[in-house]
């Protein structure tokens, strides 16, 4: 009987020694085995592309029109009427010179305008008296009663009244363009704003002495005048690009100050020349005005810009994010068994946003976006990833340019 026992002892510890093997070798495939790389996936959808050029370097916002501007005249600053970050009216007056010389002179052609004037009434009187006198003394010398001599005097008198009458009107109109001479020397000591607009600078003060810019000679100006009323952007574009750039395209402006926001904007302008500077690439300068002007952000003159400029587009295609495509023009195609798939596609319209599928993808698939993930091949056993409920993001605008 013990021996019988023993028997079975040692047949049921082969089978527990079988059976741990085996729970052993199980656990290790368990635990040893790949797991699924956890992707983010994305829906392939339909959407806008835009083909966009952009600057090359930095562009600048200007104001549409900017006056550096100096007294035609030089001379002493007497009365400075404005001051920095002032918004003034048109023909309002900046800044005037010394003048008191030319006052007088100006006070001296009005005098001697009233002079001659009054000497103008007196001589063109007694040159009407003279010519009725004349008219009297041929009527006299008709009848009888006056030589030809007298008559003869008498309208030599009437001529060289009427002459005088003539010499001192003429002496008024030299008056009057004294006067006028005077005045044209006070307007160039003052300095009159040509349009409405905001000063910017001023790099004069009383009592200082203000000069004009001698051609070939720099100076500082006088008053910087800036109308921030209209404002655009002037920005450089490669040579290479500048070709599908038109004007009234449809832009966008980004702006270093104001950050994640755009702007609508049109060309206005495109050089009709190509910029050549030493060690730069060959440029063209592009003016892109602003749609309209932001309210809320203080947007300043001389702010650094980038420009888009939107030259073809297209509405409800077929479309990826540029940054999901892999090289070769391939994409990571997730499959209903949970593998990848890697699938080559052919490309339309791209840029650095989103690229339109022209085949190799359909409507609803999903696609790898998140590439940077370990594991990631063809055929690897994948699973979703758990994302909280949200707005697609995939967004409807066409992206930016490349």
């Amino acid at each position: 009987m013990e021996q019988l026992n023993y028997k079975i002892l040692i047949k049921y510890k082969w089978l527990f020694i079988a059976a741990g093997a085996v729970i052993v070798a199980a656990a290790v495939v368990f635990f040893t085995r790949t797991k699924p790389v956890e992707v983010e996936l994305l829906k392939v959808e339909r959407g806008i592309v835009e083909a966009t050029v952009s600057n090359n370097r930095a562009g600048t916002v200007k104001a549409c029109r900017r006056a550096k501007m100096s007294p035609p005249s030089g001379g002493q600053i007497s009365k400075l009427k404005v001051k920095k970050g002032e918004r003034v009216a048109s023909g309002q007056v900046l800044l005037e010179l010394w003048h008191k010389d030319l006052h007088a002179q100006e006070d001296l052609a009005l005098e001697q305008s009233k002079t001659v004037s009054s000497r103008v009434k007196e001589v063109c009187a007694l040159s009407e008296a003279a010519q009725r006198e004349a008219e009297r003394s041929v009527q006299l010398k008709d009848q009888g009663f006056i030589s030809s001599q007298l008559l003869d005097k008498s309208l030599t008198d009437a001529k060289a009244r009427k002459a005088s009458c003539e010499a001192a009107k003429g002496e008024v109109e030299q008056s009057l363009a004294r006067i006028d001479v005077a005045r044209a020397g006070l307007d160039r000591m003052t300095l009159r704003a040509p349009f409405a607009g905001i000063v910017a600078d001023i790099s004069g003060e009383l009592g200082e002495y203000a000069t004009p810019s001698p051609p070939g000679i720099l100076t500082l100006p006088a008053i910087d005048l800036i109308d921030d009323s209209c404002l655009y952007v002037s920005a450089p574009i490669d040579e290479v690009d500048a070709a599908v750039v038109k004007i009234g395209q449809i832009s966008r402006i980004t702006l270093d100050a104001i950050k994640g926001k755009q702007f609508a904007g049109k060309v206005q302008r495109i050089a009709p020349y190509v910029l050549e500077l030493e060690k730069q690439a060959r440029t063209v300068e592009v003016e892109v005005a602003f749609a309209e002007l932001p309210k809320e952000e203080n947007l300043l003159v001389g702010y650094s810009a980038d420009i888009e400029v939107i030259y073809q587009v297209k509405e409800n295609v077929l479309r990826i994010p540029t940054q999901h495509l892999l090289e070769g023009k391939k994409v990571l195609v997730y499959r209903a068994d949970g593998k990848l798939e890697e699938r080559a596609v052919t490309i339309g319209l791209t840029n650095w946003q989103y690229t339109e599928i022209l085949s190799g993808l359909q409507e609803g698939e999903q696609i790898v976006a998140s590439l940077d993930r370990t594991g990631l091949k063809p055929g690897a056993k994948v699973r979703p990833e758990k994302t909280p409920a949200g707005p697609n993001p995939q967004s409807k605008q066409g992206g930016n340019s490349k």
